[in-house]
């Protein structure tokens, strides 16, 4: 970075500016993994005592959320590179 004439200090403070809807939607994707983990389990299997099926679907929730949020970064960072050109 030095090399480069960059500052290594300003680089730490940079803002991250999707940081809470990133966690924000892995949160909710989260949330609504162990809902449907619960559902699923008390009404479609009876079968309580299968942690695995809640870790899947916290795992997939969670996953989709991080998606989710790449997705709308990546939408929000073409919009301003197409109007800035």
């Amino acid at each position: 970075m030095l090399e480069k004439g960059m500052n290594p200090k300003e680089w730490a403070n940079r803002p991250a500016p999707y940081k809470n809807l990133k966690w924000g939607l892995l949160l909710i994707g989260a949330g609504i993994g162990l809902t449907l983990a619960y559902f699923i389990t008390q009404y479609m299997l009876h079968d309580y005592e299968n942690p695995t099926l809640w870790i899947a679907f916290t795992g997939i929730g969670g996953g989709l959320g991080l998606v989710g949020s790449y997705r709308i970064e990546k939408k929000e960072l073409l919009d301003k590179s197409n109007t800035t050109n």
